[in-house]
């Protein structure tokens, strides 16, 4: 197995994680879900604002499958060429995190909105973590 194949692989097992809790331990604070987020559980006492909240939670982890599906296909199907490019093309789309999610978070996270305290810095190393791999395996 190539690299680039354990990377992909790797991504996929984590992601599908993600995926499983946000399904279905959306309130967890593992796995990337929105339990770190205050707001979480203050929407909870409005009952509109926590529907369409559970609703893009669950559009997300929807998301999230298609892209899981892809990156299988990738993976069983595509020459080495492709899973190689297919790694460039994850950095860069994993690297926008940067423009606008990261903002935000890190704003929430000096506003006291996210627990445990600097769980952006902690969630920005692990993404660029991840963009520096991509780049690596893609070679």
């Amino acid at each position: 197995m190539t690299f680039a194949k354990i990377v992909i692989l790797v991504f996929m097992v984590l992601e599908l994680s993600n995926v499983l809790a946000l399904y279905f331990f959306p309130g967890s604070k593992y796995a990337n879900a929105v339990g770190v987020f205050s707001a979480w559980e203050r929407s909870m006492q409005y009952p509109e604002i926590h529907q369409f909240i559970r609703y893009l939670v669950n559009w997300v982890a929807g998301v999230k499958i298609m892209f899981l599906l892809l990156l299988a296909v990738i993976l069983i199907f595509a020459d080495i060429n492709t899973q190689r490019m297919s790694l460039l093309a994850l950095a860069l789309a994993t690297i926008t995190f940067f423009w606008r999610l990261f903002p935000l978070i890190r704003k929430m996270d000096k506003d006291g909105q996210i627990k445990p305290k600097n769980y952006s810095i902690i969630l920005g190393m692990m993404i660029s973590t991840f963009v520096l791999v991509f780049v690596l395996a893609s070679h």
